[in-house]
């Protein structure tokens, strides 16, 4: 668990934590300098605690990421799970985690959906999985071993709902500082890189939104029409710097791959990410004469890279025209 200024809303947090059917072998918290009285209410909790609780308070602010980076290092079990200050977690949740677990040896990362509520822990009719795009078609890619083909394209997993085998510590730390992706979905990544994943149909935690929060639950967008005109000029720039965005997460995996292929077997994972940049490549060098175009288009059609990495054949009618 990572904490700053939480005073408000870790008690319930802890007492999610502390009351769980299967009670967690060790908590490790970082504190990344709160200024209320989070510390104080830590030191009680521990205190407290029959569960072993180890404390590291900060003396300097690392921000969200390089604080879980910290407390991640700091954990002596085989299974992390990751926990917000402000959220509550079902009784059952690592129950049914560790099931998933135990169902294989190869599962490396276990992730759920979660109930997104408002400050007071009342229902707002969300999900996150509805929120982020984690559509049903995903979860039976994730469900037949294809789960780096669903999380390279951005946020799906909430690393408030994820545990993972400390095996991959050492590849997915430390996070990257350069790609467009935080703590959570960096950790998923690489272990979807190498092993199983396992996503729970079932919200494990209650996902509180207030004010001060950090990150949010995004609001899944309404679909609206084509944009035309300077619109449309806009929306391919920002298509582009998507396109740059996702050209340099699989850089970085690459690499990351590279550097622990004689722990890992990396290799079918460095040939997704080989091919999906070559198509990524291909479309932001497509010709300006449209004419031009169509022999490079034709070529992902035909080795179906559009219909693996992008849209299929709107994907390939958009950078024919646009």
């Amino acid at each position: 668990m990572c904490t700053y200024n939480g005073a408000e809303f870790l008690p319930a947090q802890w007492e999610s934590i502390r009351t769980q059917s299967r009670q967690p072998d060790e908590i490790v918290v970082c504190d990344d300098g709160s200024s209320d009285q989070t510390r104080r209410q830590l030191e009680e909790f521990a205190a407290e605690s029959s569960i072993p609780v180890t404390l590291h308070f900060n003396q300097n602010n690392l921000g969200s990421v390089k604080n879980f980076e910290q407390a991640i290092r700091l954990c002596t079990g085989s299974i992390i799970a990751l926990s917000d200050q402000d959220d509550v977690w079902r009784t059952d949740k690592l129950q049914v985690i560790e099931t998933a677990f135990n169902k294989s040896p190869q599962v490396g990362l276990v992730f759920s959906d979660a109930e997104i509520v408002d400050k007071d822990l009342q229902p707002t009719g969300r999900r996150m999985w509805t929120e982020v795009s984690f559509e049903p078609y995903k979860q039976k890619l994730v469900a037949r071993g294809r789960a780096l083909e669903v999380l390279i394209t951005g946020w799906t997993v909430t690393g408030a709902t994820m545990a993972f085998r400390s095996d991959f510590v050492n590849l997915s730390l430390p996070i990257p500082e350069r790609i467009a992706m935080i703590h959570d979905g960096w950790i998923a990544l690489t272990i979807a890189a190498v092993a199983d994943v396992i996503a729970i149909d079932e919200p494990l935690i209650k996902y509180r939104q207030h004010e001060r929060q950090q990150i949010g639950a995004p609001t899944r967008p309404e679909v609206k029409a084509e944009p035309r005109g300077v619109q449309a000029i806009e929306s391919a720039f920002r298509r582009q710097n998507k396109i740059a965005d996702l050209q340099t997460t699989l850089e970085t995996l690459a690499e990351r791959l590279l550097d622990h292929a004689s722990v890992y077997d990396t290799r079918r994972a460095l040939a997704f990410v080989s091919a999906y940049a070559f198509h990524l490549n291909v479309r932001a060098n497509l010709p300006q004469r449209r004419l031009n175009r169509l022999p490079r288009i034709l070529r992902e059609l035909l080795t179906r890279r559009y219909h693996e990495y992008a849209n299929g054949f709107k994907s390939a009618a958009k950078d024919l025209v646009s």
